[in-house]
């Protein structure tokens, strides 16, 4: 019974440790292929262990970036930043507003509104993103920030989880702060947004990575090597045609782009499960 037992707080153990072996040997791999050079990349097998190239091959991945590509890893991460903190910190300015309009105001069609933004969820991104592109041509924002964030600021989901947050709240506080002489808005800045720090905490985590992978779209709005994102930027490292793949650059390029989001997690991981599991008000 007690071998029994044991075995028994063992095996999650086991199943545990081959999931995290599992997770992290990709990650080692493209570690190890940035401290090579790309001979050693497609020598065969290739070389598990760290090469004495690491300086050598992150400096010159962040500071001049692959040679059939013209754009740095540092420009490309900072579009990547700029773009990711605008539309995570946009979409949610956006949705409490919507739904602090759509929960604590009453006002003809209000539940139509809320449907009519709730059902663009039934439309897939393909379905949207040629009518965006047209709009976004025709305001000459192709090629800019504002074409890479703007489109993306309006999320009906965030707008649906911020109302239901906000019908847990009692009604009460809303007729105290009125009754004591706060405008809506001061309502919405002093008492409400303060309630909402956690929800708020986890919808930034979830839009900032949402918003570091896009890729679709700055595929489109994107010719210049200045406006490249991260993810555009791998992959046109390995579109050359007529030029050797530098695959140690590739590498720390690919490396580097996993950094911001998992440190995002890393230091609001208490607020994300905050957000995502505390129910008292």
């Amino acid at each position: 019974m007690n071998e029994h037992s044991k075995l028994a707080r063992f095996l999650p153990n086991l199943w545990l440790i081959l999931a995290i072996v599992i997770i992290v040997f990709p990650i080692w791999l493209v570690f190890t292929a940035s401290t090579r050079t790309s001979a050693d990349i497609m020598s065969a097998p290739m070389p598990l262990t760290p090469g004495p190239h690491l300086l050598k091959n992150y400096s010159e991945a962040i500071m001049q970036g692959s040679k059939n590509l013209g754009a740095s890893a540092f420009t490309m991460l900072k579009n990547s930043l700029i773009m990711a903190l605008g539309i995570s910190i946009g979409k949610i300015i956006v949705s409490l507003l919507a739904a602090f309009a759509i929960v604590f105001f009453d006002f003809k069609l209000r539940s139509f509104c809320f449907w009519s933004i709730f059902v663009t969820l039934m439309l897939p991104v393909e379905v949207r993103i040629m009518p965006t592109y047209k709009v976004v041509s025709d305001l000459g924002m192709l090629n800019s920030y504002a074409g890479l964030i703007l489109p993306m600021v309006v999320s009906a989901t965030a707008v649906f989880l911020f109302r239901q947050y906000f019908k847990t709240i009692p009604k009460e506080i809303a007729e105290a702060s009125q009754i004591d002489g706060a405008s809506p808005m001061q309502f919405f800045w002093r008492i409400l947004l303060p309630m909402t720090r956690t929800p708020i905490a986890a919808m930034f985590v979830i839009q900032f990575i949402y918003g570091w992978n896009q890729y679709l779209w700055p595929l489109l709005i994107t010719t210049k090597t200045e406006y490249y994102t991260i993810l555009i930027g791998i992959n046109r490292m390995l579109s050359g045609a007529d030029v050797q793949i530098e695959w140690q650059i590739v590498m720390a390029t690919t490396l580097l782009a996993m950094l911001p989001p998992a440190l995002v997690v890393m230091i609001m991981q208490k607020q994300f499960i905050a957000g995502m599991t505390d129910t008292e008000k």
